[in-house]
């Protein structure tokens, strides 16, 4: 379902910028109007952006009307309605080689991290600090840990821990004063809040195929 959102909670001051805004104010700094685009235009009336996602995303079409309907709309996912786009007409599924394929997991001790969002958050945007999928209320700073993993490192639901980040000469990466949540998490396993855990991440360990940093998958201690 696509629909329009609108946040509630008071800026902290003038100074705080939206998502949009962040984001072309990097493309502005860095490629000026090398490419004709109005990063300022943009920003200053969302419909512009959603014309300019339209015009990529065809089924995006009559965006700007359709997301003024109540409820919005719901996009043609052809899973969603049990249809599935291969040679057999049925779900195909892939096997992934494993995750102890990653060397960075060799180190004893490793866990593995995995960022997620709360119910209230749209990309990096937190519009509540409740998070009632996980049961969590009021907060962000915790990781969710698995009972054994805690137990065998002397630690206990609730207890305060600290992070660290296993990639050699940059383990200085890490993070205090975080709040242990036994969680149904497989063993090995962690996760904490997106952005909140970027401090121990380093960006030099990224997804080769996009570039991405690697938020699904990150070994700590």
């Amino acid at each position: 379902m696509v629909h329009a959102s609108r946040g509630f909670l008071k800026p902290h001051g003038h100074m705080v910028r939206s998502e949009p805004a962040i984001i072309a104010g990097i493309a502005k700094a860095r490629l000026g109007d090398r490419h004709g685009i109005d990063w300022d235009g943009l920003v200053g009336d969302y419909d512009r952006i959603r014309d300019k996602i339209e015009a990529v995303f065809t089924d995006f079409f009559d965006f700007n009307a359709r997301v003024c309907n109540p409820g919005g709309f719901r996009l043609d996912v052809a899973a969603s309605f049990r249809r599935w786009n291969t040679v057999s007409g049925k779900a195909t599924f892939l096997i992934a080689p494993g995750i102890r394929k990653d060397s960075a997991l060799a180190a004893k001790e490793a866990l593995f991290l995995t960022t997620i969002r709360s119910h209230d958050q749209y990309n990096t945007t937190v519009y509540g600090l409740d998070d009632r999928c996980q049961g969590v209320f009021g907060r962000r700073d915790i990781v969710f840990m698995n009972q054994e993993d805690l137990a065998n490192r002397g630690l206990a639901d609730g207890g305060q821990i600290e992070i660290c980040g296993l990639l050699g000469d940059e383990e200085s990466h890490s993070m205090g004063s975080l709040t242990a949540v036994a969680y149904d998490i497989p063993r090995g396993s962690v996760a904490g809040y997106h952005p909140e855990m970027n401090p121990v991440m380093s960006l030099s360990r990224f997804v080769p195929q996009s570039d991405t940093p690697s938020y699904m998958g990150y070994p700590l201690r």
